[in-house]
C-alpha cells in the first residue's frame, strides 16, 4: 500500500481533460489495485468553478472522488484555477489546504501546487490568457498533444517560469525542513533528485500521457498512466449520483 498517490491539473470542465482515463485510474485506486492511504489532488481540479462546463465523464470523476473519500483520506490542495475550493469540498468529503507535509519513511515531503511562485500569471494576466488559449487549441487539433508539448518545451518564457517554480519551491521546502517537494501547475512531469531537496512535478491530466506520483517509505516516484485500456473498461465504472446539499 502506498503512503500517498498524487495527481494534479485535472481541469474538469476543459475539453482537454482526459476524463475517461482518470475515471478508470480512480476506480483502480478505490477498488484496491493501486491501494493508498491518501489521495492528494495537487491543485487545478477544475478548469473553473462552472458546473455548466462539466460533461458526463467529469461528473463520474467527482462521484469516484466522493466514494474514495468514504474509504481513504482525500486532500485537495488549492490551485490557481480552482477558486474557493471549500465551496464543494464538503460535498466531496475532502479536506482543502494550501499545502501539506506528508511524513513517509522518516522523510518529510512538502506538497503545494506551485502557482504562488509563478510571477508571470500575476504580472501578465492577458498574455497568460492568450497563451492558455493557444495551448488548449493545439491540444484540440492534435489529439496526440505532440505540438502542444513541443510549444511548451520551445518557449523560453515557459521554461524560465518552470525553472523558477522549481528553484523557489525547493528553497521554500528547505526552509520548512523538508526532504522533497511535489508541485503541479506547469503540466510538465519532472523528477530532479540532484540536490539535497528533491523536486517532483506530477504533470497533468490534460495531455497524453497522463502522469501521477506515488509516495512509499519516503521514496517519491513519477509514473505515466497507460492508455492501453479498452473502451469497454473505461466505460465500466458506474458512479452513483453525488448527494444533494441541504
Amino acid at each position: 500500500m502506498y503512503d500517498a498517490v498524487v495527481i494534479s491539473d485535472i481541469h474538469l470542465g476543459s475539453d482537454n481533460c482526459q476524463a475517461k482515463y482518470l475515471v478508470h485510474f480512480l476506480h483502480a485506486v478505490r477498488r484496491g489495485t493501486m491501494r493508498t492511504r491518501q489521495l492528494i489532488l495537487n491543485g487545478d481540479v477544475f478548469d473553473s468553478i462552472d458546473f455548466r462546463r462539466l460533461k458526463k465523464q467529469h461528473w463520474k470523476i467527482l462521484s469516484e472522488l466522493r466514494k474514495l473519500s468514504d474509504e481513504i483520506e482525500v486532500i485537495w490542495i488549492n490551485g490557481n484555477h480552482d477558486g474557493p475550493a471549500e465551496i464543494i469540498s464538503h460535498l466531496l468529503g475532502v479536506r482543502c489546504a494550501d499545502e501539506i507535509v506528508v511524513e513517509s519513511g522518516g522523510r518529510k515531503i512538502l506538497l503545494l501546487h506551485g502557482h504562488r511562485f509563478d510571477e508571470f500569471i500575476s504580472r501578465y494576466p492577458v498574455l497568460t490568457w492568450i497563451a492558455d488559449r493557444i495551448y488548449n487549441f493545439l491540444q484540440k487539433i492534435d489529439r496526440s498533444h505532440y505540438f502542444a508539448k513541443l510549444a511548451k518545451r520551445k518557449s523560453k518564457t515557459f521554461l524560465r517560469c518552470a525553472q523558477k517554480i522549481e528553484a523557489d519551491s525547493v528553497k521554500y521546502a528547505a526552509k520548512k525542513g523538508c526532504d522533497a517537494v511535489c508541485c503541479g501547475h506547469t503540466h510538465l512531469p519532472v523528477t530532479n533528485t540532484t540536490g539535497p531537496v528533491h523536486y517532483f512535478n506530477s504533470g497533468c491530466w490534460t495531455e497524453k500521457p497522463c502522469h501521477y506520483l506515488t509516495i512509499l517509505e519516503g521514496l517519491v516516484e513519477l509514473h505515466s498512466y497507460t492508455e492501453d485500456v479498452p473502451d469497454a473498461i473505461l466505460e465500466d465504472p458506474q458512479p452513483s449520483p453525488l448527494p444533494s446539499v441541504a
